[in-house]
Protein backbone atom coordinates (compact mmCIF):
# COMPACT_ATOMS: atom_id res chain seq x y z
CA UNK A 1 0.00 0.00 0.00
CA UNK A 2 1.32 3.58 -0.99
CA UNK A 3 0.58 6.62 0.85
CA UNK A 4 1.02 10.16 -0.59
CA UNK A 5 4.06 12.36 1.28
CA UNK A 6 2.52 13.88 5.17
CA UNK A 7 2.01 17.59 3.62
CA UNK A 8 3.43 20.37 6.44
CA UNK A 9 1.51 23.93 6.97
CA UNK A 10 3.97 26.39 7.73
CA UNK A 11 2.87 29.73 9.74
CA UNK A 12 3.70 33.05 9.27
CA UNK A 13 5.54 33.88 12.05
CA UNK A 14 4.95 38.23 11.82
CA UNK A 15 8.70 38.78 11.87
CA UNK A 16 9.56 40.58 9.06
CA UNK A 17 11.85 38.84 6.88
CA UNK A 18 11.99 36.32 9.23
CA UNK A 19 9.23 33.60 6.64
CA UNK A 20 12.03 33.69 3.78
CA UNK A 21 15.12 33.23 5.82
CA UNK A 22 12.88 29.89 7.16
CA UNK A 23 12.21 28.75 4.09
CA UNK A 24 8.55 29.76 3.84
CA UNK A 25 7.48 29.81 7.20
CA UNK A 26 7.55 28.16 10.72
CA UNK A 27 6.63 24.37 10.43
CA UNK A 28 3.14 23.98 12.08
CA UNK A 29 3.55 21.27 15.25
CA UNK A 30 7.43 21.88 15.25
CA UNK A 31 9.45 21.91 18.90
CA UNK A 32 11.93 24.85 18.31
CA UNK A 33 14.47 26.40 20.62
CA UNK A 34 14.70 30.32 20.63
CA UNK A 35 18.72 30.20 21.85
CA UNK A 36 20.73 33.07 22.41
CA UNK A 37 22.69 35.80 24.94
CA UNK A 38 21.02 37.64 27.72
CA UNK A 39 19.33 40.63 25.96
CA UNK A 40 19.81 39.75 22.33
CA UNK A 41 15.63 39.80 21.90
CA UNK A 42 14.76 36.43 22.49
CA UNK A 43 11.43 36.96 25.04
CA UNK A 44 10.85 40.05 21.66
CA UNK A 45 10.79 37.48 19.01
CA UNK A 46 8.62 34.86 21.10
CA UNK A 47 6.17 37.90 22.28
CA UNK A 48 6.16 38.69 18.06
CA UNK A 49 5.57 35.38 17.11
CA UNK A 50 2.51 34.25 19.58
CA UNK A 51 1.04 37.53 18.83
CA UNK A 52 1.14 36.88 15.15
CA UNK A 53 -0.20 33.52 15.60
CA UNK A 54 -2.59 32.96 18.45
CA UNK A 55 -6.28 32.63 17.92
CA UNK A 56 -9.25 31.83 19.61
CA UNK A 57 -9.01 28.84 17.45
CA UNK A 58 -5.13 28.21 17.86
CA UNK A 59 -4.55 29.69 21.53
CA UNK A 60 -1.36 30.27 23.35
CA UNK A 61 -0.23 29.20 26.49
CA UNK A 62 2.79 31.64 27.89
CA UNK A 63 4.87 29.62 30.65
CA UNK A 64 7.51 31.78 32.80
CA UNK A 65 9.46 29.60 35.04
CA UNK A 66 12.49 31.44 36.81
CA UNK A 67 13.19 34.02 34.78
CA UNK A 68 10.96 37.54 34.89
CA UNK A 69 7.92 37.41 36.36
CA UNK A 70 4.68 37.41 34.05
CA UNK A 71 4.20 41.22 35.14
CA UNK A 72 7.26 42.79 34.73
CA UNK A 73 7.68 41.15 30.99
CA UNK A 74 4.28 42.51 30.54
CA UNK A 75 4.79 45.53 31.05
CA UNK A 76 8.05 45.92 28.76
CA UNK A 77 6.44 44.02 26.08
CA UNK A 78 3.62 46.23 26.14
CA UNK A 79 5.83 49.02 24.47
CA UNK A 80 5.78 47.08 20.71
CA UNK A 81 3.30 47.84 18.34
CA UNK A 82 2.69 43.96 18.59
CA UNK A 83 1.35 43.80 21.77
CA UNK A 84 -2.47 43.35 22.07
CA UNK A 85 -3.49 43.88 25.71
CA UNK A 86 -6.79 42.80 25.03
CA UNK A 87 -5.97 39.31 24.38
CA UNK A 88 -4.78 38.20 27.44
CA UNK A 89 -6.83 35.55 29.25
CA UNK A 90 -8.58 35.00 25.88
CA UNK A 91 -6.34 33.68 23.17
CA UNK A 92 -3.16 34.02 25.32
CA UNK A 93 -2.64 33.19 28.36
CA UNK A 94 0.55 33.18 31.36
CA UNK A 95 1.49 30.91 33.75
CA UNK A 96 4.03 31.20 36.11
CA UNK A 97 6.05 28.02 37.29
CA UNK A 98 7.87 28.75 39.51
CA UNK A 99 6.19 26.97 42.54
CA UNK A 100 6.40 24.27 40.30
CA UNK A 101 10.17 24.37 39.77
CA UNK A 102 11.17 24.45 43.69
CA UNK A 103 13.17 21.23 43.98
CA UNK A 104 14.09 21.18 40.56
CA UNK A 105 11.62 18.13 40.52
CA UNK A 106 11.13 17.57 36.75
CA UNK A 107 8.00 15.66 36.87
CA UNK A 108 6.41 17.97 38.91
CA UNK A 109 7.24 20.38 36.21
CA UNK A 110 5.65 18.20 33.15
CA UNK A 111 2.88 17.25 35.29
CA UNK A 112 2.03 21.44 35.96
CA UNK A 113 2.53 21.96 31.92
CA UNK A 114 0.96 19.10 31.07
CA UNK A 115 -2.57 19.87 33.65
CA UNK A 116 -2.58 23.05 31.58
CA UNK A 117 -2.26 22.30 28.40
CA UNK A 118 -5.06 19.16 28.87
CA UNK A 119 -7.63 21.74 29.95
CA UNK A 120 -6.63 24.09 27.72
CA UNK A 121 -5.64 22.71 23.97
CA UNK A 122 -3.14 25.42 23.02
CA UNK A 123 -2.10 25.32 19.70
CA UNK A 124 1.07 27.45 21.01
CA UNK A 125 2.95 26.09 23.98
CA UNK A 126 5.92 28.85 25.10
CA UNK A 127 8.75 27.80 27.76
CA UNK A 128 10.66 31.09 29.01
CA UNK A 129 13.15 30.67 30.44
CA UNK A 130 13.84 26.87 29.32
CA UNK A 131 17.61 27.49 30.45
CA UNK A 132 15.97 27.57 34.15
CA UNK A 133 14.75 24.25 33.81
CA UNK A 134 17.86 22.78 33.03
CA UNK A 135 19.78 24.84 35.93
CA UNK A 136 17.29 23.96 38.59
CA UNK A 137 17.49 20.45 37.70
CA UNK A 138 21.07 20.46 37.97
CA UNK A 139 21.70 22.07 40.90
CA UNK A 140 19.49 19.54 42.82
CA UNK A 141 21.62 16.46 41.52
CA UNK A 142 19.68 15.16 38.60
CA UNK A 143 20.82 13.29 35.91
CA UNK A 144 21.62 14.00 31.61
CA UNK A 145 19.28 11.19 31.39
CA UNK A 146 16.55 12.92 33.56
CA UNK A 147 16.82 16.05 31.89
CA UNK A 148 17.66 14.19 28.35
CA UNK A 149 14.10 12.17 29.37
CA UNK A 150 12.20 14.98 30.35
CA UNK A 151 12.69 16.59 26.70
CA UNK A 152 11.85 14.01 24.83
CA UNK A 153 8.54 13.59 26.91
CA UNK A 154 7.76 17.15 26.65
CA UNK A 155 8.68 17.10 23.13
CA UNK A 156 6.52 14.18 22.09
CA UNK A 157 3.60 15.10 24.21
CA UNK A 158 3.63 18.93 22.27
CA UNK A 159 3.62 16.91 18.82
CA UNK A 160 0.49 14.59 20.06
CA UNK A 161 -1.24 17.63 21.33
CA UNK A 162 -0.57 19.57 17.83
CA UNK A 163 0.97 22.27 19.32
CA UNK A 164 3.77 24.23 17.99
CA UNK A 165 6.04 25.08 21.06
CA UNK A 166 8.98 26.77 21.32
CA UNK A 167 11.37 26.86 24.49
CA UNK A 168 13.42 30.09 25.46
CA UNK A 169 16.45 29.78 26.47
CA UNK A 170 20.20 31.89 27.51
CA UNK A 171 22.77 29.93 25.89
CA UNK A 172 26.23 31.51 25.37
CA UNK A 173 27.74 29.02 22.93
CA UNK A 174 25.99 26.08 20.38
CA UNK A 175 28.94 23.61 21.43
CA UNK A 176 27.14 23.38 24.84
CA UNK A 177 25.92 19.67 25.58
CA UNK A 178 22.53 19.36 25.73
CA UNK A 179 19.71 17.15 24.70
CA UNK A 180 17.92 19.55 23.45
CA UNK A 181 19.95 20.66 20.40
CA UNK A 182 19.29 17.25 18.84
CA UNK A 183 15.31 16.73 19.82
CA UNK A 184 14.28 20.04 18.84
CA UNK A 185 13.09 20.18 15.08
CA UNK A 186 13.85 23.55 14.91
CA UNK A 187 16.91 25.77 16.72
CA UNK A 188 16.64 29.28 15.98
CA UNK A 189 19.89 31.02 17.88
CA UNK A 190 20.59 35.22 18.10
CA UNK A 191 23.62 36.87 18.36
CA UNK A 192 25.04 40.05 19.17
CA UNK A 193 27.71 42.26 19.72
CA UNK A 194 29.17 46.52 20.45
CA UNK A 195 30.91 47.37 17.57
CA UNK A 196 32.29 51.12 17.92
CA UNK A 197 29.48 53.04 19.07
CA UNK A 198 26.91 50.34 17.60
CA UNK A 199 24.92 47.40 18.23
CA UNK A 200 25.31 44.50 15.62
CA UNK A 201 22.44 41.39 16.41
CA UNK A 202 22.28 38.70 13.86
CA UNK A 203 20.14 36.13 13.72
CA UNK A 204 20.62 32.08 12.23
CA UNK A 205 18.63 29.47 11.56
CA UNK A 206 21.00 26.41 12.91
CA UNK A 207 18.41 23.73 12.62
CA UNK A 208 14.85 23.58 11.23
CA UNK A 209 13.76 19.86 9.79
CA UNK A 210 11.94 19.31 6.46
CA UNK A 211 13.09 22.28 4.95
CA UNK A 212 16.03 24.55 2.76
CA UNK A 213 16.25 27.40 5.11
CA UNK A 214 18.85 30.79 4.12
CA UNK A 215 22.47 29.71 5.39
CA UNK A 216 24.57 32.09 7.26
CA UNK A 217 24.07 34.83 9.49
CA UNK A 218 21.26 37.34 9.13
CA UNK A 219 20.96 41.19 10.86
CA UNK A 220 18.15 42.32 12.60
CA UNK A 221 17.05 45.12 13.98
CA UNK A 222 14.50 45.62 17.23
CA UNK A 223 12.36 48.46 16.93
CA UNK A 224 9.03 49.93 17.88
CA UNK A 225 7.52 46.93 15.42
CA UNK A 226 9.76 44.05 16.79
CA UNK A 227 12.42 42.80 15.25
CA UNK A 228 12.55 43.02 11.67
CA UNK A 229 15.29 40.50 10.03
CA UNK A 230 16.99 41.42 6.82
CA UNK A 231 17.64 38.99 4.48
CA UNK A 232 20.17 39.05 1.70
CA UNK A 233 18.51 39.94 -1.58
CA UNK A 234 18.30 36.82 -3.96
CA UNK A 235 20.52 37.03 -6.69
CA UNK A 236 18.46 36.77 -10.14
CA UNK A 237 19.31 33.74 -12.51
CA UNK A 238 22.53 34.81 -14.89
CA UNK A 239 21.26 35.44 -17.94
CA UNK A 240 22.18 37.45 -21.33
CA UNK A 241 21.27 40.92 -21.04
CA UNK A 242 17.93 41.71 -22.85
CA UNK A 243 18.05 45.36 -22.93
CA UNK A 244 17.21 47.62 -26.03
CA UNK A 245 19.58 49.94 -26.70
CA UNK A 246 17.36 52.16 -29.16
CA UNK A 247 17.29 55.94 -28.29
CA UNK A 248 13.35 55.33 -27.12
CA UNK A 249 14.88 53.07 -24.12
CA UNK A 250 17.37 55.51 -23.09
CA UNK A 251 17.10 57.78 -19.92
CA UNK A 252 18.11 61.29 -20.01
CA UNK A 253 20.13 62.22 -17.16
CA UNK A 254 18.89 65.66 -16.89
CA UNK A 255 22.66 67.27 -18.40
CA UNK A 256 21.89 67.23 -22.46
CA UNK A 257 25.66 67.23 -22.69
CA UNK A 258 26.50 64.27 -20.98
CA UNK A 259 23.31 62.52 -22.66
CA UNK A 260 24.95 63.59 -26.32
CA UNK A 261 28.80 61.49 -24.89
CA UNK A 262 26.20 58.47 -23.59
CA UNK A 263 25.31 57.77 -27.09
CA UNK A 264 21.64 58.99 -26.28
CA UNK A 265 21.23 58.61 -22.69
CA UNK A 266 21.55 55.93 -20.30
CA UNK A 267 19.96 52.87 -21.07
CA UNK A 268 17.04 51.66 -19.00
CA UNK A 269 17.95 49.08 -16.49
CA UNK A 270 21.81 49.83 -16.20
CA UNK A 271 23.68 50.54 -13.28
CA UNK A 272 26.31 54.00 -14.01
CA UNK A 273 29.14 54.61 -11.71
CA UNK A 274 29.96 58.10 -11.38
CA UNK A 275 33.49 58.57 -9.86
CA UNK A 276 35.69 62.03 -8.94
CA UNK A 277 36.92 63.66 -6.28
CA UNK A 278 35.47 65.30 -3.30
CA UNK A 279 33.36 68.36 -4.80
CA UNK A 280 33.84 67.62 -8.84
CA UNK A 281 29.93 67.31 -9.23
CA UNK A 282 28.94 63.86 -8.66
CA UNK A 283 26.10 64.76 -6.04
CA UNK A 284 24.47 67.68 -8.40
CA UNK A 285 24.67 64.79 -11.16
CA UNK A 286 22.51 62.64 -9.22
CA UNK A 287 19.96 65.54 -7.85
CA UNK A 288 19.32 66.12 -12.05
CA UNK A 289 19.42 62.63 -12.90
CA UNK A 290 16.41 62.39 -10.27
CA UNK A 291 15.02 65.80 -11.33
CA UNK A 292 14.84 64.60 -14.70
CA UNK A 293 12.79 61.36 -14.05
CA UNK A 294 10.08 63.73 -12.15
CA UNK A 295 9.93 65.62 -15.37
CA UNK A 296 9.22 62.46 -17.67
CA UNK A 297 6.81 61.08 -14.88
CA UNK A 298 8.88 59.24 -13.21
CA UNK A 299 9.56 58.43 -9.79
CA UNK A 300 12.81 57.71 -7.34
CA UNK A 301 14.54 56.76 -4.30
CA UNK A 302 17.85 57.99 -3.25
CA UNK A 303 19.90 56.57 -0.16
CA UNK A 304 22.31 59.92 0.96
CA UNK A 305 25.05 58.91 3.01
CA UNK A 306 26.95 61.87 2.99
CA UNK A 307 24.73 65.15 2.57
CA UNK A 308 20.79 65.03 4.04
CA UNK A 309 18.58 65.66 0.42
CA UNK A 310 16.46 68.24 1.61
CA UNK A 311 19.53 70.63 3.19
CA UNK A 312 21.97 70.54 0.76
CA UNK A 313 20.32 69.39 -3.23
CA UNK A 314 18.86 72.57 -3.95
CA UNK A 315 14.74 72.97 -3.72
CA UNK A 316 14.01 71.22 -6.72
CA UNK A 317 14.86 67.85 -4.93
CA UNK A 318 13.33 68.59 -1.56
CA UNK A 319 10.23 69.51 -3.58
CA UNK A 320 10.30 66.22 -4.91
CA UNK A 321 10.88 64.65 -2.09
CA UNK A 322 7.99 66.34 0.04
CA UNK A 323 5.62 65.91 -2.95
CA UNK A 324 6.35 62.02 -2.45
CA UNK A 325 7.71 61.31 -5.85
CA UNK A 326 11.49 60.70 -4.55
CA UNK A 327 11.42 58.29 -1.36
CA UNK A 328 14.10 58.49 0.71
CA UNK A 329 15.86 55.78 2.63
CA UNK A 330 16.93 56.69 6.00
CA UNK A 331 20.51 55.63 6.38
CA UNK A 332 21.06 57.84 10.10
CA UNK A 333 20.17 54.15 11.98
CA UNK A 334 23.93 53.06 13.57
CA UNK A 335 25.03 49.42 12.71
CA UNK A 336 23.78 49.24 9.14
CA UNK A 337 23.98 45.97 7.10
CA UNK A 338 24.71 46.23 3.49
CA UNK A 339 21.44 43.65 3.36
CA UNK A 340 19.72 46.23 5.19
CA UNK A 341 19.98 48.76 2.91
CA UNK A 342 19.04 46.57 0.35
CA UNK A 343 15.67 45.92 1.72
CA UNK A 344 14.97 49.42 2.91
CA UNK A 345 15.38 50.42 -1.28
CA UNK A 346 13.63 47.40 -2.51
CA UNK A 347 10.76 48.34 -0.25
CA UNK A 348 10.91 52.15 -1.38
CA UNK A 349 11.37 50.91 -4.87
CA UNK A 350 8.29 48.97 -4.37
CA UNK A 351 6.20 51.65 -2.48
CA UNK A 352 6.65 54.60 -5.00
CA UNK A 353 7.01 51.92 -8.22
CA UNK A 354 10.06 53.83 -9.08
CA UNK A 355 12.55 53.54 -12.11
CA UNK A 356 15.40 55.39 -11.01
CA UNK A 357 18.07 55.07 -7.76
CA UNK A 358 20.71 57.18 -6.55
CA UNK A 359 22.95 55.75 -4.09
CA UNK A 360 24.98 58.73 -2.85
CA UNK A 361 27.86 58.15 -2.45
CA UNK A 362 30.08 54.56 -1.85
CA UNK A 363 32.22 55.68 0.20
CA UNK A 364 29.61 57.13 2.55
CA UNK A 365 27.95 54.23 2.61
CA UNK A 366 30.96 51.78 3.42
CA UNK A 367 31.61 54.15 6.39
CA UNK A 368 27.85 54.15 7.44
CA UNK A 369 27.79 50.01 8.33
CA UNK A 370 29.17 48.41 11.02
CA UNK A 371 32.46 47.28 11.16
CA UNK A 372 31.66 43.75 10.66
CA UNK A 373 30.21 44.12 7.16
CA UNK A 374 32.81 45.91 5.92
CA UNK A 375 34.66 42.56 5.64
CA UNK A 376 32.76 41.48 2.77
CA UNK A 377 31.75 44.93 1.18
CA UNK A 378 32.53 44.11 -2.17
CA UNK A 379 30.22 40.80 -2.09
CA UNK A 380 27.69 42.31 -0.27
CA UNK A 381 27.69 45.20 -2.63
CA UNK A 382 27.61 43.10 -5.59
CA UNK A 383 24.06 41.57 -4.26
CA UNK A 384 22.94 45.24 -3.59
CA UNK A 385 23.69 45.75 -7.61
CA UNK A 386 22.36 42.40 -8.81
CA UNK A 387 18.86 42.98 -6.61
CA UNK A 388 18.48 46.02 -7.61
CA UNK A 389 19.25 45.52 -11.28
CA UNK A 390 16.51 42.62 -10.98
CA UNK A 391 13.52 44.88 -10.14
CA UNK A 392 14.17 47.11 -13.48
CA UNK A 393 15.61 50.02 -11.87
CA UNK A 394 17.77 52.12 -13.67
CA UNK A 395 21.05 52.85 -10.91
CA UNK A 396 23.22 55.69 -10.31
CA UNK A 397 25.68 55.11 -7.93
CA UNK A 398 28.49 57.72 -6.60
CA UNK A 399 32.27 57.05 -5.42
CA UNK A 400 34.81 59.12 -3.80
CA UNK A 401 38.16 59.39 -5.38
CA UNK A 402 41.26 61.07 -4.95
CA UNK A 403 42.43 62.61 -7.65
CA UNK A 404 46.21 61.45 -7.95
CA UNK A 405 47.30 61.64 -11.46
CA UNK A 406 49.42 58.89 -11.81
CA UNK A 407 46.72 56.22 -10.92
CA UNK A 408 43.26 55.87 -12.93
CA UNK A 409 40.93 53.71 -10.69
CA UNK A 410 37.30 54.46 -10.90
CA UNK A 411 36.57 52.89 -7.35
CA UNK A 412 38.58 52.16 -4.36
CA UNK A 413 37.18 48.71 -3.84
CA UNK A 414 37.92 47.37 -6.90
CA UNK A 415 33.45 46.99 -7.73
CA UNK A 416 33.74 49.46 -10.76
CA UNK A 417 33.16 46.01 -13.00
CA UNK A 418 29.72 45.31 -11.28
CA UNK A 419 28.43 48.47 -13.11
CA UNK A 420 27.19 48.45 -17.07
CA UNK A 421 28.33 52.41 -17.22
CA UNK A 422 30.79 54.45 -15.46
CA UNK A 423 31.39 58.50 -16.26
CA UNK A 424 34.74 60.06 -14.51
CA UNK A 425 34.92 63.38 -13.42
CA UNK A 426 38.76 65.05 -12.66
CA UNK A 427 40.38 67.89 -11.73
CA UNK A 428 43.02 69.23 -14.60
CA UNK A 429 45.42 72.88 -13.88
CA UNK A 430 44.67 75.35 -16.68
CA UNK A 431 46.27 78.97 -16.25
CA UNK A 432 46.75 78.73 -12.80
CA UNK A 433 43.29 77.30 -12.02
CA UNK A 434 41.26 74.19 -11.42
CA UNK A 435 38.71 72.85 -14.15
CA UNK A 436 36.51 70.38 -14.51
CA UNK A 437 36.36 67.28 -16.95
CA UNK A 438 34.05 64.42 -17.22
CA UNK A 439 34.50 61.43 -20.07
CA UNK A 440 32.47 58.04 -20.51
CA UNK A 441 34.60 55.21 -19.50
CA UNK A 442 32.25 52.64 -20.30
CA UNK A 443 28.45 51.94 -21.88
CA UNK A 444 28.03 48.62 -21.61
CA UNK A 445 27.11 47.13 -25.03
CA UNK A 446 26.81 50.70 -26.67
CA UNK A 447 28.72 53.63 -28.63
CA UNK A 448 29.60 56.28 -26.88
CA UNK A 449 31.93 59.24 -26.59
CA UNK A 450 35.67 59.00 -25.21
CA UNK A 451 36.56 62.43 -25.07
CA UNK A 452 37.44 64.72 -22.38
CA UNK A 453 35.18 67.95 -21.86
CA UNK A 454 35.19 70.94 -19.71
CA UNK A 455 32.15 71.69 -17.56
CA UNK A 456 31.23 74.06 -15.28
CA UNK A 457 28.58 73.75 -12.33
CA UNK A 458 26.13 77.08 -12.10
CA UNK A 459 22.80 77.65 -10.58
CA UNK A 460 20.72 75.65 -13.31
CA UNK A 461 23.38 72.67 -12.30
CA UNK A 462 25.83 71.16 -14.65
CA UNK A 463 26.82 72.29 -17.92
CA UNK A 464 28.95 70.58 -20.44
CA UNK A 465 32.00 72.69 -22.40
CA UNK A 466 33.58 71.76 -25.41
CA UNK A 467 36.02 68.91 -25.93
CA UNK A 468 39.39 69.18 -24.48
CA UNK A 469 42.11 69.33 -27.38
CA UNK A 470 45.17 68.57 -27.33
CA UNK A 471 45.11 66.77 -23.60
CA UNK A 472 47.47 63.85 -23.18
CA UNK A 473 44.77 62.13 -20.95
CA UNK A 474 43.88 61.65 -17.56
CA UNK A 475 46.90 60.96 -16.15
CA UNK A 476 48.97 64.14 -16.21
CA UNK A 477 49.85 66.62 -19.46
CA UNK A 478 48.78 70.34 -20.05
CA UNK A 479 46.16 71.01 -23.20
CA UNK A 480 47.74 72.83 -26.19
CA UNK A 481 44.90 75.67 -25.64
CA UNK A 482 42.63 76.72 -22.99
CA UNK A 483 39.19 75.92 -24.35
CA UNK A 484 36.97 78.73 -24.34
CA UNK A 485 33.57 78.21 -22.11
CA UNK A 486 32.17 81.20 -23.05
CA UNK A 487 32.10 80.34 -26.86
CA UNK A 488 30.31 77.30 -26.44
CA UNK A 489 28.26 77.71 -23.20
CA UNK A 490 26.04 74.41 -23.11
CA UNK A 491 28.86 72.73 -25.15
CA UNK A 492 28.90 70.86 -27.93
CA UNK A 493 29.76 67.02 -26.93
CA UNK A 494 30.40 64.51 -29.35
CA UNK A 495 27.90 61.87 -29.99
Amino acid sequence: MTTGKATIHRLATGVPGLDEVLGGGLPEFSFNLIAGTPGCGKTTLAHQIMFALATPERPALYFTVLGEPPLKMLRYQQQFDFFELDRLNKSIRFINLAEDMVGGDLDKVLSRIVEEVEARGPGLVFVDSFRSVILASQGEGHSFLSLQRFIQNLGVLMTSWQATTFLIGEYFTESEPNPIFTVADGLIWLRQSVQGNSMVRKLEIMKMRGQPTLPGLHTFRINSAGLQVFAPPQLPALTEPDIDTEAHSRLLTGVPGLDAMLGGGLPRGYSLLVAGPSGSGKSVLASAFLMEGARCGETGVIAAFEQRPKRSRGRGLADLIDSGRVGVVDTRAPGLSVDEIAQLLIAEIARLKATRVVIDSLSGFELALAPTFRADYREALARLVSALASTGVTVLMTSELEDRFNDLRFSPYGTAFLTDAIIVQRYIEVGSRLERVMAVVKVRASAHSSALHLFSIDDEGIQVGEMLAGYEGLLGGKPSRRPSLDEHPNGAADG
